[in-house]
């Protein structure tokens, strides 16, 4: 069975939950590979991770040069494993860092690149979203290697452990890929909600809000549920809320089992950021607004009225 090579997600050696997604997806095309980028001493962190989901093998590079480097590393060691191991495929996140790193490995490698696919058949057909999101189409590579860039949260992670190879991979990154350096790196604080990208469930506000501390609304929403709190781009733009938890075609993609809106009209721009979730709830006061077209529960009342008493009733259930 021919490998199909998975670029893990983590943060200093532990797993993010789209690898797990990404070799569950990889073992039902082949043979799942992952390709474990990090600094010196990291890969020990992920070891159990990637065994329990079914990587066969492991390729490793532990290397000051391919982390203190912006992206062009990567892609380099990824073009290498394409050329020596000829895999059926490549799957990486839809994250900024791994869409890049894809794109410049399909460069090098004269292969085809799918991209913000939300699911990747047998044959290697990709079920993908395309004009901002407004039309699903399927598509496949028909030169080189496939490369996919797969949206998290479109697959369910099976373990399947197994006890993978190991194989270090040795090799010397060019001074053009180490042209821009990283010269210092910045931890978010974080807010004890899940990570946007990664949440199960995910409730965003918009402009129907109307003001920043009404944002304390979807809050509370979204800790009642356990939520991430996401935001349309009209409410980052206004400064209602931070820009880096803006949900949209210029933000982040989610694909959350359950997506609340609250107060948001639904254009193009944030339904492509949101419209795979698996359940969408919309919460409006106009019944003309075009999130109702695709939400598959729509709520047509004041926020101000129906999101507290979802809040309360959400609370007693748990209580």
């Amino acid at each position: 069975m021919a490998e199909v090579l998975v670029l893990v997600e983590h943060a200093d050696g532990e797993p993010k939950k789209i690898t797990a997604e990404l070799l569950t997806l990889a073992r039902s095309l082949g043979e799942a590979s992952a390709v474990f980028l990090g600094a010196p001493g990291t890969y020990e962190k992920a070891r159990e991770f990637l065994a329990e989901y079914g990587a066969s093998k492991v390729y490793v590079v532990e290397s000051d040069d391919v982390v203190d480097y912006v992206v062009a590393p990567v892609a380099e060691v990824l073009a290498k494993l394409v050329t020596d191991v000829s895999p059926t495929a490549v799957l990486t996140a839809a994250t900024a860092e791994a869409r890049e790193a894809a794109a410049r490995t399909a460069a090098k490698t004269g292969s085809g690149l799918l991209w913000d696919a939300v699911a990747v058949a047998a044959d290697l057909t990709a079920t993908q979203g395309i004009f901002g999101g407004s039309t699903i189409v399927t598509s496949k590579v028909t030169k080189g290697t496939p490369i996919f860039v797969v949206r998290p949260n479109t697959t369910a992670p099976e373990a399947a452990p197994t006890t993978p190879v190991t194989e270090n991979v040795h090799i010397t990154i060019s001074d053009a890929a180490k042209s821009a350096k990283i010269l210092d790196r910045v931890v978010e604080a974080k807010s004890g909600r899940p990570d946007l990208t990664e949440a199960q469930i995910v409730v965003s506000g918009g402009r129907g809000l109307g003001a920043a501390e009404h944002f304390t609304l979807v809050e509370k929403l979204a800790d009642s549920l356990g939520a991430a709190v996401g935001a349309s781009r009209a409410a980052t733009d206004a400064g209602w809320y931070p820009h880096q938890q803006q949900v949209g075609q210029t933000g982040k993609t989610v694909s959350p089992q359950l997506y609340v809106a609250v107060g948001i009209s639904g254009a193009i721009q944030h339904r492509a950021g949101m419209q795979t979730s698996k359940t969408i709830v919309a919460i409006n006061k106009d019944p003309e607004a075009p999130i109702f077209e695709f939400a598959d529960y729509g709520v047509v009342g004041d926020l101000f009225n129906v999101v507290p008493q979802l809040t309360e009733a959400i609370e007693k259930r748990k209580g």
